[in-house]
């Protein structure tokens, strides 16, 4: 019983610090991502973009952290469900760390743009501006569309169990049918992923996901389910 404490609490843990490090790490890369002429304006805002970078390696971490956390307690229910709700995280963790690297790339750039005596501006802009794309894509399908199908089918789980309230398992499969069918239509051109609707779209998972982590950090797992489990097994 000590053991599905220490997974509820860590997972609760990981939900918040993913949740706060995603949002202070797309902050801080504010100047690349608003504007695609940053690879040629030299290495200005450098450090807030680097520690943009810190904050999202730590969301990805985190993203990764979750379900292995959960994992143990939910595989009881249905082990293959849970190794997939471990896989589509890892996945969007995959992307994240992706993002990551492309941003990073247009930094390492922006030197070498500074240090040429000719540099090609237009090169330079094309490259940048290609890379901010690449990094918008791995956004749509890391925290969106890889996001979903692990959303869902932990609620899922959470639901069939009752390891937590009912209303925060349904939550959690709307919230990830509507993250998934967000990333497609940002893919499909229907609205942009900083829109109203993909504002709209993603608060049912937030929701879902702090609610979570409260309940499990306040009082953990059912107890009288775990204990039914147990006994059957």
């Amino acid at each position: 019983m000590k053991s599905n404490r220490s997974n509820a609490i860590a997972a609760g843990i990981l939900f918040i610090i993913a949740a706060v490090a995603a949002m202070t790490g797309r902050i801080l890369y504010g100047p690349i991502l608003a504007d695609p002429d940053y690879i040629i304006k030299g290495t200005a805002h450098e450090a807030q973009v680097l520690w943009g970078a810190f904050f999202e390696i730590l969301t990805a971490f985190a993203v990764i952290g979750t379900p292995i956390a959960l994992f143990p307690v939910l595989r009881k229910y249905n082990q293959s469900m849970a190794i997939a709700t471990v896989s589509f995280r890892l996945l969007e963790a995959t992307m994240i760390i992706v993002g990551i690297l492309s941003l990073l790339t247009i930094v390492t750039l922006s030197h070498q743009f500074t240090n040429e005596i000719n540099p090609d501006n237009t090169s330079y802009l094309l490259t940048g501006k290609a890379l901010l794309a690449f990094q918008n894509w791995t956004f749509t399908f890391g925290p969106n569309i890889a996001l979903g199908p692990s959303t869902f089918l932990t609620g899922l789980l959470l639901y069939k169990s009752k390891l937590v309230p009912r209303i925060i398992s349904i939550l959690g499969m709307i919230g990830g049918l509507l993250i998934t069918s967000c990333g497609v239509m940002i893919m499909f051109g229907l609205f942009t992923q900083t829109s109203l609707w993909g504002g709209l779209l993603a608060i049912p998972v937030f929701v879902y996901e702090m609610s979570l982590a409260i309940r499990l950090l306040s009082k953990g797992f059912n107890k009288t389910e775990i204990e039914v489990v147990t006994v059957l097994r």
